[in-house]
């Protein structure tokens, strides 16, 4: 079918009044067969049937590929991506029934900076836009010549393969520069974005202690400068691991570094060395490349680590294949430093893409300014949160008469399910022919269970597909797989982008407890699910106690720490309540004797999470409320307040101390506004 009649059919499909409501019967674009053959995928298909003399067909049958021949695929993918690699052995899975235990291309070495570093011409790398405050424009040329300057410092100072860095940073191109530096020598990138505060930033960077911090003086939101320079001193103040720190000037140009341990500003730290060719540390497949952090729902965030082959590999055939990116594509996520979303989108720069950075306020000066961007800049990947889109429709704005994105040729939406009305908005007020794709995953595994198909067409209110190379399926409590109904999202054999473990957990067991407790030998990720007849899924939240409030997930204990230390509360629960197509977070309180929950202390509150946690993990309810319910062995029981909250049945009731608790949380009014 022609372009221009793709057009015309989809204009009629979503016009007609054949077309009923419901999400299960209604499709809102379908790619031309002209997009369709220009696709990578079109060609990955035929490199796969070439590469291994098989008939795939079409994406269904390489999806099926993926799974039963998942070593060719992963072979597959790092031909058409022309991953360099020093070698990559003879043995691509070790252990392929062991999960966890299987090892991937355990004989490969490789550089994760190298493979991202692989132009250096004119072109536009990094295009950088800090709110209507400082615009800056990298070439890949620049940016090479940044890292080689950097990373030679960085050796000058001591830092060797192994080590930590630490960055507390905004989404700049300073922070992708820094972080290339270190990975071209093997040392390993942790990030926290500028608004953490100083316990959220300890809670992480003191479990694994870097040698060198990356920070700012400061940061632009909201059309206001935030000082950062309090918050780095008293962080380094509980750090001595740190032996330099390496601020880099944004909200100014001369910060007061008087009172920072082992501070130099940027300028000052690689003035001595000249750009040269970088020698790239080559490490085994597995050599960890970034430490994540789980959401922190039972104790200090656990530290998850990446190893820097898998995390490549998972990302390019994001990129490249359900994203459809090609050199010259100017691809934007509007995330932190402080969401998986940032390490995925450097990535990009491994298909020669030009990443378009921004940091600050999405809504500052207006609600337009990203749009903005897209417009100014050519953007072609619009990445970004349901959160977002919701808040774009209810400022009532409507991009497709205000702005020019005839460049725009996808939209990516996570962080929380994207619902059906979202998805009408978008292709209404947006743009009608792109391809919007709903995705999910986590910080887990650095990538997606889930997310879209640019050969396929978008179903109103569903995720296109599973993940290339990811055996993903949905069980219920006994283990049996289920389509067309709810259940846990799995996943039943092993792929690249599993963690290689969690810090300092050498027997393993933290890292076995977290994914393999629930069915032997499958990875349960924590989604609540359901995968539809098409092969595609709908999320309906978590299936523990993980918060998730504007798709960032966020973990209860980070939010006891600091509401425990008011004398007036005893203790608090907290649970993320469906709200307006999104997560809130609500905290309740039980109150020591003699002292009320009023609004002074209900502020109080707030301020506290807010300075030592993030604004994400702010209440946006506090209620008090008698007791608290608790297991037999004394732990306080969330899913089963968030169940009474959202009207589900409780089970395993018998299991509860004190069952007669869960009254107080009943058809409560504060929970209705």
């Amino acid at each position: 079918m022609a372009e221009g009649l793709a057009i015309i059919w989809l204009n009629n499909l979503l016009t007609r009044d054949a077309i009923v409501s419901d999400q299960d019967t209604k499709i809102l674009w379908q790619p031309s067969d002209d997009r369709i053959r220009q696709t990578n995928i079109t060609a990955f298909i035929e490199a796969v049937e070439d590469d291994w003399a098989t008939h795939i067909g079409d994406f269904d049958g390489l999806y099926k590929f993926s799974i039963e021949e998942n070593e060719r695929f992963w072979q597959s993918l790092i031909d058409f991506a022309g991953v360099s690699a020093e070698t990559w052995g003879k043995v691509v899975l070790e252990n392929p029934d062991q999960m966890p235990g299987a090892t991937w291309f355990p004989e490969a070495k490789l550089s994760y900076a190298e493979n991202l570093l692989r132009r250096r011409d004119g072109a536009d790398a990094l295009v950088f836009w800090g709110e209507d405050q400082v615009k800056k424009r990298f070439s890949y040329k620049e940016l090479y010549d940044e890292v080689s300057r950097l990373a030679q410092a960085m050796q000058a100072a001591g830092l060797v393969a192994g080590d930590r860095v630490g960055a507390y940073m905004p989404n700049m191109p300073e922070t992708i520069v820094a972080m290339l530096a270190a990975n071209s020598i093997g040392a390993i990138w942790s990030s926290c974005s500028p608004d953490f505060g100083v316990q959220g930033v300890l809670d992480r960077f003191g479990q694994i202690e870097p040698k060198l911090v990356v920070a700012c003086d400061g940061y632009f939101y909201n059309g206001k400068s935030h000082d950062n320079i309090a918050k780095v001193t008293a962080v380094l103040a509980e750090l001595p691991s740190v032996e330099t720190t390496l601020i880099v000037p944004y909200s100014r140009q001369n910060p007061p570094l008087e009172d920072v341990p082992h501070a130099v500003l940027w300028d000052d730290f690689i003035a001595d060395f000249e750009a040269q060719d970088i020698e790239f540390n080559r490490l085994p497949f597995n050599h960890p490349l970034y430490i994540m952090y789980s959401s922190g729902t039972t104790g200090v965030p656990k530290c998850i680590v990446h190893g820097a082959g898998g995390t490549l590999l998972k990302h390019l055939s994001e990129h490249l294949l359900h994203c459809d990116e090609k050199p010259g594509d100017r691809v934007f996520y509007f995330t932190t430093c402080g969401w998986m979303m940032w390490n995925w989108l450097v990535s990009g720069l491994a298909c020669q893409a030009t990443l378009l950075l921004y940091d600050g306020s999405p809504f500052y000066p207006d609600g337009n300014v990203l749009f903005d961007f897209a417009e100014a800049e050519g953007m072609t990947l619009f990445g970004t949160s349901a959160k977002y889109i919701d808040a774009v429709k209810k400022a009532g704005l409507e991009p497709a008469k205000t702005h020019n994105l005839e460049k725009l040729k996808a939209m990516a939406s996570t962080g929380s399910p994207l619902v059906p009305e979202s998805f009408d908005f978008v292709y209404e007020n947006i743009k009608q022919d792109f391809h919007l794709a709903s995705i999910s995953g986590g910080t887990d595994i650095v990538g997606c269970f889930v997310l879209g198909n640019p050969v396929a067409p978008v179903w109103r209110g569903e995720i296109q597909t599973r993940a290339l190379g990811m055996a993903v399926d949905v069980f219920d409590h006994d283990g049996n797989s289920l389509r067309e109904e709810a259940g846990d999202l799995v996943c039943t054999k092993p792929f690249p982008s599993m963690p290689v473990g969690f810090w300092a957990d050498d027997d393993g067991a933290k890292y076995k407890a977290a994914y393999f407790e629930d069915y032997e030998n499958v990875w349960c990720h924590g989604d609540w699910v359901e995968l539809t007849a098409r092969g595609g899924m709908v999320i309906y939240g978590r299936s523990d106690a993980t918060l998730n409030p504007g798709g960032v997930r966020i973990g209860t204990a980070e939010i006891y720490r600091q509401v425990e230390q008011f004398d007036e509360v005893i203790e608090g629960l907290c649970i993320g309540q469906i709200w307006e197509g999104d997560t809130r977070v609500v905290l309740f309180v039980v109150m020591r004797e003699g002292f009320e929950l009023a609004g002074e202390l209900q502020d109080a509150i707030r301020k506290r999470i807010r300075q030592n946690c993030t604004p994400r993990h702010v209440p946006a309810k506090i209620i008090a409320v008698p007791d608290i319910p608790r297991t037999k062995s004394g732990k306080i029981t969330e899913l089963a307040v968030r169940d009474i909250v959202e009207g589900r049945k409780i089970k395993n009731k018998e299991a509860l101390a004190n069952a007669d608790a869960l009254q107080h949380f009943e058809n409560l009014d504060e929970l209705q506004h």
